[in-house]
């Protein structure tokens, strides 16, 4: 392995070390700082790329903030990205989880650790909407994509004690595929992103 892809594997461990430890809410908390680390200041990834890490990240087995280091790390330097991203993002998480597991029963009631945790779920509130919202710019692409997010919502909201998000997951891929195919077939145009149209997508 040459000293630049040492340098790349550095990088991403560095990168992902740094993102691990204030990361607080994990999952899609992590949007807005892997978007400042990997999209805005090292130009890895496009933002589109990353919201599409993270739909696949939610629809695996397993952490979504592991899933997603692993994946951006494949993306980014194979293999080995893989790897150096997922130690860098798991080595700060485990440490604080395993001092905070000492000291945690003998700290939660005292009136400072209380405020500091309301104060820390509120953040972490605000990070999961900005989220939202940055996932929402790059996956309502247009009016059918907007009706399967209200569609789901919907769903989510009024049958959530009867429907596995597992199958919401996978009804959603399906239903992409079916529109598109169905697109294709009344000859309309099939737009993938908001920047671009794809005129002859196949199936």
């Amino acid at each position: 392995m040459g000293i630049v892809r040492w340098k790349l594997m550095w990088q991403l461990f560095v990168t992902f070390l740094k993102i691990g430890p204030v990361t607080f809410g994990g999952g899609y908390a992590m949007i807005p700082v892997i978007e400042r680390e990997v999209v805005e200041k090292r130009k890895w990834l496009q933002s589109e790329d990353v919201a599409d890490i993270f739909a696949v990240s939610g629809s695996v087995p397993g952490a979504i903030a592991i899933n997603s280091a692993t994946f951006i790390g494949y993306r980014i330097g194979g293999v080995m990205g893989a790897v150096a991203a997922t130690i860098g993002v798991l080595l700060p998480t485990f440490c604080i989880v395993l001092l905070l597991s000492l000291f945690f029963l003998e700290m939660k009631d005292h009136p400072k650790v209380a405020a500091a945790f309301v104060s820390i779920r509120a953040t972490i509130v605000a990070l999961i909407v900005y989220a939202a919202y940055k996932t929402w710019k790059t996956s309502a692409v247009d009016k059918t994509t907007i009706g399967m997010i209200a569609a789901t919502v919907a769903l989510l909201y009024f049958f959530n004690q009867y429907i596995h998000p597992v199958i919401l997951i996978i009804g959603g891929a399906l239903a992409g595929i079916a529109m598109i195919w169905l697109r294709k077939k009344l000859g309309f145009k099939t737009k993938l992103h908001k920047e671009e149209e794809v005129y002859d997508y196949m199936i």
